[in-house]
């Protein structure tokens, strides 16, 4: 289960490895992938809808997302995404917070059964609008399809409230998106990499020599 609102809580990280956390988070936020868009059409998995959920493959097509955006002022969106290696993130995004890219944030995050307190995230901006990114440990993506809320705190104040009705199959479809990916990745690398070594025209008279191996 989640670990720090549950009765089993861990310890408390030590301090590096929060700096190490936070500096993995700002990297995730300045990654391309992030963006609540699908990247072009991807022929091993095509965009669709499960519920309200949206699924399609990342820009950066090195995973998949889910979106669902929602109705209330400023049209929140809220994103997980699952990377081929297992890594998650989880991206929340108004257009009426004013979370500048890169702010240090220490958020709540309330689940069905448990949760996660004073969890680290980091501020981003995408698709004209501020919010913050963060990422949980592999099984997260489980209890949230376990789920029938997501609630977020910044302390005592509330920041989001989300029903998760229809996460289960969203997050089956997520899976399937991965899979899908993952299954082609070692055959698309192999011909990118032939591709890199033979030249448009290998009887060229001005083809440079290579040392020979």
């Amino acid at each position: 289960m989640p670990v720090s609102l549950h009765p089993d809580a861990v310890p408390a990280p030590v301090d590096r490895d929060r700096h190490r956390r936070i500096a993995a988070l700002v990297a995730l936020a300045m990654a391309s992938g992030l963006s609540t868009t699908a990247g072009a059409a991807d022929p091993r998995y095509q965009t669709r809808t499960v519920g309200d959920w949206t699924i399609a493959v990342s820009k950066d097509q090195q995973g998949c997302f889910l979106t669902r955006t929602y109705d209330r002022p400023g049209k929140t969106i809220l994103l997980l995404g699952l990377d081929s290696d297992g890594a998650n993130h989880l991206s929340v995004l108004n257009a009426n917070w004013s979370i500048k890219p890169k702010d240090q944030l220490r958020l709540t995050f309330r689940l069905s059964k448990g949760g996660y307190a004073k969890h680290d995230a980091v501020g981003i901006a995408a698709d004209d609008r501020q919010g913050f990114v963060t990422s949980f440990e592999p099984k997260f993506p489980d209890y949230f399809a376990a789920s029938k809320v997501l609630n977020i705190f910044r302390g005592d104040v509330p920041v989001e409230q989300f029903g998760l009705d229809g996460s289960g199959a969203a997050v089956a479809a997520l899976r399937a998106c991965v899979g899908s990916i993952a299954a082609t990745a070692p055959a698309d690398a192999s011909r990118r990499e032939r591709a890199d070594r033979i030249p448009t025209d290998p009887f060229a008279p001005d083809l440079p020599a290579k040392p020979r191996r």
